[in-house]
């Protein structure tokens, strides 16, 4: 049997590529459909985010050598339909497609659910995301009346289990690498808890979107958000559904006046916060501390406002800086969170053998036992035929006997052909024939 991962990602193919190659409704559900009517695979697991888009396959009757006639097919087969369904080039997707088989598409799947392959490593996102695949490939054989194959299934579990120990004995997720996360990890450092202090984000973009998400997320309860339009405004609060006091760009002044923490990142080419104002603000807040972070480029934020009593003012530059450093904790963390990778999936192929070794036993005794009741079928009607009875147990007996030892003679034939030492010298010292 063979488990293959085929795929797209952030470091083989542009964003255009990546768009064309995506799994939107309702092309997954057709996918899924093909991939069963044309019997590419017992399951399927389709993953598609902005930075990939990935298909775990299960097929049992595919041999797993890499360079095995019918393996090699198999994967053109995949490789065809995946370019017919996107209508897409097959020279062009060539370049940047990708196949894992077995042990490689197993510690890919776990490296992806844990963000080492992700573009902002670490990043926790993408666990949820292979969640939500294996729950639409599940919702999909639930229809059909059938589930994900056992090793399938049992390979995502995995992958879950080792994704939550990987976060809970490194320290890969531990420290922000992006710029909004660090602007809030800086708030985090200077004030003890959020749910006190008052916010003012400035601008309503997708960097002051996260950060919003994240304040959130960590309790904050008091926000205001300055924007030059109102309703974009009115779409952050109502996409994070928390209650936030909207002002325009010209109330600055009053939301400064009462806010503790600010956060800006807009558009603007001019200046929107001079010293002036965070010194007026200051005078009306009577000095209690105040953190400014500016994010945005060109500069929101006057950078002389830093020098001013009670005032902490950060840069994106800072930001930077701070980003740097933590990357280089989540390269370490890293590397542990390989290991741990390679340790698991170590212990998912350990379990796949000897699921292997004894769905093969249990089908051996069951072949066993069908020629054995066949023969004695047969044994049974020629003493009732009055058959001398001697005979008729010799004949049965000499059949039982050749029938039995047929496979497994084959098998050893085949290792002596392979020159397989080892597994005949396992059998041998079974058969104890040796000293």
């Amino acid at each position: 049997m063979t488990i293959l991962a085929l795929g797209i990602n952030h470091k083989t193919a542009s964003v255009g590529l990546r768009e064309k190659v995506a799994f939107v409704e309702p092309k997954r559900q057709l996918a899924f459909e093909q991939i069963q009517a044309r019997n590419l695979a017992e399951s399927v697991v389709i993953l598609s985010t902005c930075n990939r888009t990935e298909l775990y396959f299960h097929q049992p009757d595919i041999p797993p050598q890499e360079d095995h006639p019918e393996n090699l097919a198999w994967r053109e087969q995949c490789f065809e339909w995946f370019a017919d369904i996107h209508q897409l080039n097959h020279s062009e997707l060539q370049q940047c497609i990708y196949f894992k088989q077995n042990m490689d598409a197993a510690c890919h799947l776990m490296s992806v659910a844990c963000g080492l392959d992700s573009l902002i490593l670490g990043e926790p996102q993408i666990l949820g995301q292979v969640k939500q695949a294996f729950q639409e490939s599940e919702a999909f054989y639930q229809k059909q009346g059938k589930t994900v194959s056992t090793n399938l299934s049992r390979l995502f579990q995995k992958t879950f289990a080792t994704a939550k120990r990987v976060r809970s004995e490194t320290e890969i997720g531990a420290s922000a690498v992006s710029v909004a996360y660090a602007a809030c990890g800086l708030a985090r450092q200077i004030f003890d808890s959020f749910s006190q202090l008052r916010f003012l984000l400035v601008g309503a973009g997708e960097t002051i979107e996260l950060v919003a998400r994240y304040l959130v997320q960590h309790g904050a309860k008091n926000m205001m958000v300055a924007n030059r339009t109102h309703i974009r405004a009115e779409m952050l609060a109502e996409k994070l559904n928390a209650p936030m006091q909207i002002l325009s760009l010209s109330a600055l002044q009053l939301g400064l006046n009462q806010a503790d923490v600010v956060i800006s990142s807009t558009g603007s080419p001019d200046v929107l916060i001079t010293q002036a104002m965070v010194e007026k603000a200051q005078k009306a807040r009577h000095f209690d501390p105040m953190l400014l972070i500016d994010i945005a480029v060109p500069r929101d934020i006057d950078e002389t406002a830093g020098e001013l009593e009670g005032v902490y003012a950060y840069s994106v530059d800072d930001l930077q800086n701070i980003i740097q450093q933590n990357l280089a904790q989540r390269q370490q963390a890293a590397e542990q969170a390989r290991e741990i990778v390679r340790e698991e999936a170590r212990d998912f192929f350990a379990w796949l053998k000897q699921q292997q070794s004894s769905n093969l036993i249990k089908h051996y005794r069951q072949s066993a036992e069908s020629i054995r009741l066949e023969l004695l079928e047969k044994a049974l009607n020629a003493l009732q035929q009055g058959q001398e009875t001697e005979k008729v147990l010799n004949e049965l007996s000499y059949k039982l006997t050749n029938q039995l030892i047929h496979v497994p003679t084959q098998a050893l034939q085949s290792m002596a052909k392979n020159g397989n030492a080892k597994a005949l010298q396992s059998f041998s010292q079974a058969l104890k024939l040796e000293s």
